[in-house]
C-alpha cells in the first residue's frame, strides 16, 4: 500500500519552514503539499494561483523528490459552500488514491486547534494524523513582514520563491 502524507498549509509563502516539515517526511512515497484555497477562520492570504506558482518554484528548488502540488482545493471548491474541510480533502484525495494509506500532517499551532477541525473525530477513524514541528522556526509571516519592510529574505525561503516574491511585489506596503 502507497504512502502518501498531506500537508497542508496557507503556504502564505513557502518557507524554510515548511521545508524543515518536508525533509522529515522523506520516509514516504509522495508528499502532497495541499494549499488552502480560503483559510478556515478567515485568514487573508495571497491569491490561489499566485501561491501555486510559488509552492511550484518552491518545489523545483528543495532536494526532495517525493513532493508534488496539489491542487484539490481547486477541484474541491465549485462544489461545496463555505470552506473547504480537511475531510473534504483528505475524502477526495482517498477517491483519487483507493490504494492508499494517506497521513495528514500538520503543524503543532493546528495540533491545538484539532478539536475545531469538522469532523476531527472521523479525521481520526479513518486516516492517520501527524504533528510535526518545524525544526526550522521560519514562519511565512516573518517573510511577508520583512518584505513589507523592504528587507532581505533570501534566508528565509527558496531562490525561486524569493524572485516571484520581488518580482511580483508580493507583501510589500505602499
Amino acid at each position: 500500500m502507497k504512502k502518501i502524507a498531506v500537508f497542508g498549509s496557507a503556504f502564505n509563502p513557502p518557507s524554510y519552514g515548511h521545508l524543515s516539515v518536508i525533509e522529515r517526511l522523506s520516509h514516504f512515497e509522495q508528499v502532497l503539499l495541499v494549499p488552502s484555497i480560503a483559510h478556515a477562520w478567515g485568514k487573508q492570504m495571497l491569491d490561489y494561483a499566485e501561491r501555486c506558482t510559488m509552492i511550484e518554484g518552491f518545489i523545483s528548488d528543495i532536494p526532495c523528490r517525493n513532493v508534488t502540488l496539489s491542487r484539490i482545493e481547486q477541484r474541491l471548491n465549485g462544489q461545496s459552500e463555505g470552506s473547504i474541510t480537511t475531510f473534504q480533502v483528505l475524502s477526495a484525495l482517498q477517491a483519487e488514491h483507493t490504494d492508499a494509506e494517506l497521513t495528514f500532517v500538520m503543524g503543532p499551532d493546528n495540533l491545538f486547534n484539532f478539536a475545531k477541525f469538522a469532523k476531527a473525530e472521523q479525521i481520526m477513524k479513518h486516516w492517520n494524523v501527524l504533528a510535526c514541528p518545524e525544526t526550522t522556526a521560519i514562519r511565512s509571516t516573518e517573510i511577508r513582514e520583512k518584505l513589507a519592510q523592504h528587507q532581505d529574505i533570501n534566508h528565509l525561503t527558496t531562490k525561486s520563491v524569493v524572485k516571484i516574491l520581488q518580482n511580483q511585489h508580493f507583501y510589500r506596503t505602499i
